[in-house]
């Protein structure tokens, strides 16, 4: 069951999954619900997301409330969500977190799409005590602002590209070349998430001792990234990195081949946004690229079962394939609901401490908080193109493919 509820700029959704009577939404411990609260995008810039978003947070709550609720303190409770659209809007975000806190008396948040959305709303999370799960805030910058109330399920943007460099030092021992003798290229976007991306990759080539020989940052209106290419071209590097949104891979692709520059490894972020299977068929045989999570991955738990039953269950009831955003989110809910039954109260210092000591598996993947709030227990997923399906390659214990390093020329396709 939905409800409607117009606001000054906004509407405001408090999806109750049929389990609230019709009226105004409880947003506090109430009877035998627990009403946790989200400002998400459900218009603007960020709407495709952000129903991924809200479809795996619901997900997760119907199918909880199905097995009997969260026994809390020997009680069992049904879970809803109080939903309001933040309409991609940092500013409004802030606002609606106010809302949720002081009008609708909302004691836990689930976090909204996006590093920029979060970064706006922790803070008020933060001011006034109330625990925030967050699952699609990556930026490595919200985890040095000492919250003690956000917790992240997701890996952060500095592991984005961590597994390809690992990969990539893996296959230069397995050939005996010492994996200090790799190149790197590096092309990502100059805003915050991709320059996070980038201070990771430039750690992990560090960390490997390899060579950074090219390091461009690309501009947010990106449309040509041939300066960058005839560079590669000329210092021959063993891996291109590029980082720039939905834009960087598509644009990588075709203009790799168009001016038939090849390299080893090509690895990526934003490849399923980009649609480079759709879009660019052979062409994008090869590529390697970042992934948070993939259905065929062995994790599972005992409220979704494994990440292909959450994927067909996910199909079911929303008539697309998941993407990794609304499994995450579906992952934040089952946090809250393990922390709840630990905390066997609904205190909100209580709940936080039972969060922060989360050790669990979900479908998603392993959850283990450190101090900062950062899931450490969740390394990144790697794909590969090959035979028009991203299969993953890593890391090695999860793949479900061995990775074809290295890439052929273009002239050998």
């Amino acid at each position: 069951m939905t409800y409607f509820k117009p606001l000054a700029t906004a509407v405001a959704v408090a999806a109750t999954v049929g389990l609230l009577a019709s009226g105004s939404a409880s947003a506090k411990v109430e009877g035998d619900t627990i009403t946790l609260g989200a400002a998400v995008s459900l218009t603007g810039k960020y709407s495709t997301n952000g129903k991924n978003t809200k479809d795996g947070y619901d997900l997760a709550v119907k199918r909880i409330n199905e097995m009997g609720g969260v026994k809390v303190g020997g009680k069992s409770y049904k879970l809803a969500i109080t939903y309001y659209d933040d309409e991609s809007t940092p500013a409004r975000g802030a606002q609606l977190a106010e809302r949720l806190i002081n009008q609708d008396g909302v004691k836990y948040v689930l976090g909204p799409y996006s590093s920029g959305l979060t970064k706006a709303i922790a803070p008020v999370t933060e001011k006034y005590g109330i625990p925030m799960v967050e699952a699609n805030g990556a930026s490595r910058g919200l985890f040095t602002k000492g919250y003690k109330y956000l917790f992240a399920v997701l890996s952060t943007s500095e592991q984005y590209l961590q597994e390809a460099l690992n990969l990539a030092a893996e296959q230069a021992k397995a050939a005996g070349k010492d994996p200090k003798t790799l190149k790197v290229a590096v092309a990502i976007e100059n805003d915050n998430f991709s320059q996070d991306v980038r201070a990771g990759v430039v750690d992990d080539i560090k960390r490997h001792g390899m060579q950074l020989v090219i390091d461009d940052k690309l501009p947010p209106e990106l449309n040509d990234m041939a300066a960058t290419l005839t560079k590669v071209r000329a210092l021959k590097p063993d891996i291109l990195i590029v980082s720039a949104h939905a834009k960087g891979p598509a644009l990588a692709i075709r203009q790799m081949k168009d001016m038939q520059v090849s390299v080893p490894m090509l690895a990526m972020t934003h490849c399923d946004s980009a649609k480079i299977i759709e879009k660019f068929g052979k062409d994008a045989e090869y590529s390697v690229c970042a992934s948070q999570w993939d259905r065929a991955l062995s994790y599972k738990d005992n409220v979704l079962g494994s990440a292909e039953d959450f994927a067909v269950a996910f199909e079911k009831e929303y008539d697309y394939a998941p993407p990794y955003q609304a499994a995450e989110s579906a992952a934040a809910v089952l946090v809250y609901a393990d922390a709840f039954a630990r905390a066997g109260d609904f205190d909100t210092a209580k709940v936080r401490d039972a969060l922060a000591a989360t050790d669990m598996q979900t479908f998603y993947g392993n959850i283990k908080f450190d101090a900062t709030g950062k899931n450490t227990a969740k390394p990144m997923v790697l794909y590969q193109v090959q035979g028009g399906k991203f299969m993953v390659v890593a890391p090695s214990k999860w793949a479900s493919a061995k990775v074809n390093y290295p890439a052929p020329a273009w002239a050998d396709r």
